[in-house]
């Protein structure tokens, strides 16, 4: 008889800055007591209006329910299995989570700041780069003159780590 291997799939932690976290926390206390709010009005005006088969503000109003409370879910169950770094205790020998990185995009000649955050609270429009997206693994583990080649959706991309910093 073949033995069969199963592998229990155990929740990923998630990597969140100090700031990161107080952000989740806040967006969820939004959603618990402000928007929840907000969409039992939505709901109790629309009810008011009497038939339901044909009553669009209700069925918005729930569907808008529907997505909040989904919400909800996820950042509970993100808030679960977080792993928070303590940028203080970072070092600046080598790039790691929450490390800043002063980079030299080496085929545009164009110096560059980042910030490694976790996939939860990655904005690349404030430079702040997923430890999971190509650049962020790329960087993650380099040092202050290293030069490294990324592959990314458009091709390669040469950087050189400049600095690094909390």
């Amino acid at each position: 008889m073949a033995r069969i291997e199963r592998k229990m799939h155990v929740a990923e932690k998630k990597r969140l800055t100090e700031d990161g976290l107080k952000k989740i926390e806040q967006e969820l206390e939004n959603l618990k007591t402000v928007r929840r709010k907000e969409i039992a009005e939505k709901i109790k005006v629309a009810l008011s209006f009497g038939d339901l088969s044909e009553n669009s503000e209700y069925d918005e109003a729930k569907n808008e329910q529907a997505i909040i409370e989904a919400k909800i879910t996820q950042l509970e169950a993100m808030l679960k299995v977080v792993e928070v770094v303590d940028t203080s205790e970072l070092s600046t020998d080598i790039v790691s989570v929450g490390s800043k990185v002063r980079i030299l995009d080496m085929d545009m000649d164009e110096e560059e700041e980042y910030q490694i955050v976790g996939s939860a609270e990655a904005d690349p429009m404030e430079n702040r780069i997923s430890d999971e997206s190509p650049m962020g693994k790329g960087l993650i583990g380099g040092r202050v003159g290293e030069e490294i080649d990324i592959e990314i959706p458009a091709g390669m991309m040469r950087l050189k780590i400049l600095e690094i910093s909390k």
